[in-house]
Order: structure tokens, then C-alpha cells, then sequence
């Protein structure tokens, strides 16, 4: 009962509605620990679903701290029951005792190849004495891929030189997940969504952008940046009428929101930078998917999650909207306390996934649950 008068309470001060679980349920699964398989800490989720149902759970395995430079290996677990069970943790990327990470996965649907964009950086070089450009002391970026829905992986493959300003300091793909353009006359673009750092000044900006690929993943290109600095960390998600949002973390507290802009060229570039009021955060990471499209009557639906609490890492809450991101009008709490980071993706079965950081980044949890638990009591269509 404190648990939900503790959720009802934020629900009204965020000014959004939060359900109590009457329809369908709340399933949660630990797929990543501390301390397992001799990694201090996992970090930075990401999940997919492959074209076969498959589900895939990256990680961040960080050897010897929680701390974001290191000895970093890139894992993977996967699931065959909609995230009931998993497999055994594999190691998809080491490269002895550097930073192997920023997992951001993307299915294209017309082949069932899965694209995984990669970062990486010397172990022993922290973020914030990355240097600019492409040598061995910058931060460079890499693609692997999967035929057999995540099964086996290429050994990763650099392509710096194509997707990053020679001017950037710090580069991250995602973190979280990509997107392929399904409508419209740049259909089957796949869109990665990416940050920067620069130098200007003697002043160091931030920044997001996106990157594309219109040869079902054999060659990469920069697509366009947000047109203001002050975001970083963020992902893509297609609107109706052949638009695209970027969804940004924020560090212009002039609201404690995230940061979205719009593109009508699928990613090429960007406009109408600005706050979303709803969607309040703690600068952090967050997660934006499209659970499906407007049919007849029945509304489009897109999923947000983040740790709704602008004071700090707490409070994981999944939103929906049911007008192309205008209005989120339902909220539910996954979890009250210490979460970060997360990714969302729409099971084989039609329910929703989110891979989330909790509990002081102790743990990655999967939550399981369907359209009907998340709009419970709660204003809007469902």
C-alpha cells in the first residue's frame, strides 16, 4: 500500500495518471547481476527483437568498477520465451582491457540482419581526455552483425572515418536501439541515434545526431545533428507523415525535461528544437519505441521510459501517446526506487518489454507486460 500511495502522490505532482494494476500483469526478471561471471557491474541496456522472436538483451560487462572507463567487454543474453528464461551470458566484443560498448542495435526487417553500432576507446583514456578526430586515442566507432538472429556476430568492423566530424572529441552510438524507416519515400533507411562532444571556444559543447544507411547496412553515413548543443544521449522513433523525432537528453536546466527535434528528410536534418514539459528526467538516458501505427479508428501508440523524477534516478515510469508524441496522457511506475537507463521493444506476443538499470546499478531487470496493464485507469485510448 506505501508503494502505490508513494506512486499515486508523483503521478499528481507530474501531473499524468498512473494505473493500478487491474488488467493483465507486471512480470519482472533479473537478467544481469553484479558480480556475475566475475564483471563488477552492467551496465547501459539495450534490447531487440529479432525478426524470428528471438530476444536479445546487450550489456555493457564492466570488469573491475561501475565506472564508465575500463577494462568494458560488450555481453548478450538471449530469450526464446518472450523474456521468461535466458541464455547464458556471451561475450560479443573484448578487446583485452579497453572500452568495448554503446550497444545499438537495429533489425532490418527486409533481410532479418541484425546491425549492432559500437564504440570504442582506449580503457586507460577517460571521456574526458578523448581526443578529437579518428587516431588510437579517439573515440572510434564500429558495426557488427548477425544472420542467424543474433546467434553468431561478425567480429566488428571500424567505419569512424564515414560517421564522425574529424572536430568531435566524444562519440556514443545510442544507447539503446535504432530504427528502420518504414513509410514514406525514404523507407528502409535504417537511423542510428548518436552523440558528440566538441571544442569550441575552449569551451566543450554537446551534442546529438543520427546515423544512416540506405544499403541495408553495408556502408554507413553522418546524417544530421540537432540544431542546438546542450543534449546528448538519444533515440529516433517514425512519426505519421513521413516525420522523424529525436528524443535527447537534456542539459539546459532551464527545464528539467528532455529535449526533442523533428526531421522531414528521414534523419538528413533537424528542426524545431525543444522541451517536452511531460517528459521530465533527472539528465539521464531514456528509451522512446513505437508500439504500433494508427489503423482505421484505433490510434498509434508510442512507448517513453525513463526514471521520471527530476531530482534524481528513481521512479522508472513507461508513458504512452497516443498522438504522435504531442501528449502523453498515461504513465504507470515500474519500479520506485534507484533505476536509470533503459530500453524498450514490442514482444512477438504483442506485450512490452523494458530492459532497465535499477537499485544502484546492481542489477538489469526485464519487465514484461501489455498494453492493457500500462493504460489501467488511466486518461487516453487504449
Amino acid at each position: 500500500m506505501k508503494r502505490l500511495f508513494v506512486a499515486a502522490l508523483f503521478a499528481l505532482s507530474a501531473m499524468v495518471t498512473v494505473g493500478v494494476a487491474q488488467a493483465g500483469e507486471l512480470q519482472e526478471t533479473v537478467v544481469y547481476q553484479s558480480g556475475q561471471n566475475g564483471y563488477d557491474t552492467y551496465r547501459i541496456p539495450s534490447i531487440i527483437t529479432a525478426q524470428d522472436g528471438t530476444l536479445l538483451a546487450f550489456n555493457e560487462a564492466r570488469k573491475h568498477s561501475m565506472h564508465d572507463t575500463g577494462d568494458i567487454d560488450l555481453v548478450l543474453r538471449r530469450s526464446h520465451d518472450n523474456g521468461a528464461t535466458w541464455s547464458d551470458i556471451e561475450v560479443i566484443w573484448d578487446d583485452k582491457e579497453n572500452v568495448c560498448g554503446n550497444p545499438c542495435p537495429v533489425v532490418d526487417q527486409s533481410t532479418g540482419k541484425i546491425w549492432l553500432l559500437l564504440t570504442w576507446n582506449s580503457g586507460k583514456t577517460p571521456e574526458g581526455k578523448i581526443q578529437a578526430g579518428f587516431g588510437k586515442d579517439s573515440r572510434r566507432v564500429f558495426v557488427a552483425s548477425s544472420d542467424d538472429h543474433g546467434k553468431t556476430w561478425t567480429k566488428p568492423t571500424e567505419i569512424t572515418t564515414d560517421v564522425k566530424d574529424k572536430e568531435w572529441t566524444w562519440y556514443a552510438t545510442g544507447p539503446g536501439s535504432g530504427i528502420q524507416i518504414e513509410h514514406g519515400p525514404h523507407a528502409g533507411r535504417l537511423v542510428i541515434p548518436c552523440d558528440h562532444k566538441w571544442l569550441t571556444g575552449g569551451k566543450l559543447k554537446f551534442g546529438s545526431h543520427v546515423i544512416i544507411s540506405d544499403d541495408h547496412g553495408q556502408t554507413w553515413k553522418l546524417g544530421g545533428s540537432a540544431p542546438n548543443y546542450k543534449v546528448n544521449e538519444c533515440e529516433v522513433v517514425e512519426l505519421t507523415g513521413g516525420k522523424l523525432l529525436l528524443n535527447m537528453r537534456n542539459y539546459d536546466r532551464k527545464q528539467t525535461a528532455r529535449q526533442v527535434c523533428v526531421s522531414e528528410d528521414g534523419g538528413q536534418t533537424w528542426t524545431d528544437q525543444k522541451f517536452d514539459p511531460a517528459l521530465i528526467e533527472p539528465i539521464c538516458q531514456a528509451s522512446v519505441h513505437r508500439y504500433r501505427w494508427p489503423v482505421g479508428d484505433q490510434p498509434g501508440v508510442v512507448l517513453f521510459s525513463n526514471p521520471a523524477n527530476p531530482k534524481g534516478r528513481s521512479a522508472m515510469t513507461v508513458r504512452a501517446s497516443f498522438d504522435d508524441c504531442k501528449t502523453w496522457p498515461v504513465a504507470r511506475r515500474l519500479f520506485d526506487g534507484s533505476s536509470a537507463y533503459s530500453s524498450l521493444t514490442v514482444l512477438p506476443n504483442g506485450e512490452i518489454g523494458c530492459l532497465y538499470e535499477r537499485n544502484g546499478y546492481k542489477e538489469v531487470v526485464f519487465a514484461r507486460f501489455d498494453l492493457d496493464w500500462l493504460t489501467a485507469q488511466a486518461d487516453g485510448p487504449k
